[in-house]
């Protein structure tokens, strides 16, 4: 879920409380902070979805692929979140993770142009995310921006559906923020979730459907996004909060240790984007099926990977 553009405009009201938390978070970051609290136990946060804006023959492409129907459970849906904003996507469902895709123009504003993006990291246990945001507040960001996400089934009634946090009210072209689900989302039966495998179960599993089980692709391993330095800067502490390794690269950051490795790398304003999404499958194929999708490439197999590139701009 796009979060970064559904609450555009709650974190810009709440940008001047926030003035002094990007020079915070660049202070921590270029102070060498290392891995947060790196204890051996299992991240915080993990990987959920990330999001990018294509061009519009690119996203076009993605919608009415035949290939990627059978590749993965593709769903396209419009979706109302908070102040009756509402955004059409295009989905790339797994079993914990996923991928949103849209087209320039398909949402209003600055999220809207070619090259936006976003990332959301979500906790699996109930009261988890505060330890996020006071870890966050260690690593030297003063001011976490916090905000509750509600979803409209329809009926035109907000339903909570998560909680979210950001490091900084500010940001060039990508957003990243924590999150996590609420029970009473799951609760609603009009949410079609799983039943909680152990007590405070809010994770990724139980909030996807079984739909993946059906084709192809099974998770999101790998993502490789394109940002400014100062996204980059104002990302990194949150990978660190969430409990990740977080390594220099050529480049950016390389963030692993929640199933999904994530490649952050700065760029110039009008190279950023979604790079590179890379999959684990259901079960092996003997075969490599090569897939040109707009100006983007679907390589699949040999073997129970695949790897999707999009075209730099």
């Amino acid at each position: 879920m796009s979060i970064q553009r559904r609450t555009t405009k709650f974190v810009r009201a709440l940008t001047t409380a926030c003035a002094g938390t990007l020079a915070a978070v660049v202070v921590a970051t270029l102070a060498g902070a290392g891995t947060a609290h790196a204890t051996g136990a299992p991240p915080l946060l993990s990987f959920n979805h990330a999001y990018g804006v294509f061009d519009r023959e690119t996203a076009d492409a993605i919608e009415h692929s035949g290939y990627l129907r059978t590749f993965a459970n593709l769903q396209i849906r419009t979706t109302t979140g908070s102040g009756d904003e509402t955004w059409t996507g295009r989905y790339l469902m797994g079993r914990e993770t996923y991928l949103e895709l849209f087209g320039t123009g398909d949402v209003p504003g600055k999220d809207g142009e070619l090259g936006a993006g976003g990332m959301g990291v979500s906790t699996e246990n109930e009261g988890e995310l505060p330890t996020v945001v006071q870890r966050l507040r260690e690593l030297g960001v003063a001011n976490p921006v916090q905000l509750q996400q509600t979803r409209d089934f329809g009926d035109g009634v907000p339903v909570p559906w998560f909680d979210a946090v950001f490091t900084t009210g500010e940001y060039d072209t990508f957003g990243a923020w924590g999150m996590e689900y609420l029970p009473g989302y799951f609760a609603d039966p009009r949410s079609d979730t799983e039943p909680p495998s152990h007590p405070g179960d809010v994770g990724r599993e139980r909030y996807l459907p079984d739909g993946y089980r059906d084709h192809l692709m099974r998770d999101v391993t790998g993502v490789r996004l394109a940002m400014t330095q100062r996204d980059l800067d104002s990302t990194t502490p949150l990978l660190r909060a969430g409990g990740m390794t977080v390594t220099d690269v050529p480049g950016g950051v390389l963030a692993t240790g929640s199933g999904t490795a994530i490649r952050l790398e700065a760029v110039p304003v009008d190279r950023t984007g979604m790079r590179q999404a890379d999959f684990a499958l259901n079960h092996p194929v003997h075969y490599r099926h090569v897939e040109r999708i707009g100006h983007s490439t679907l390589v699949v197999g040999p073997g129970a990977q695949a790897r999707w590139t999009f075209d730099a701009r």
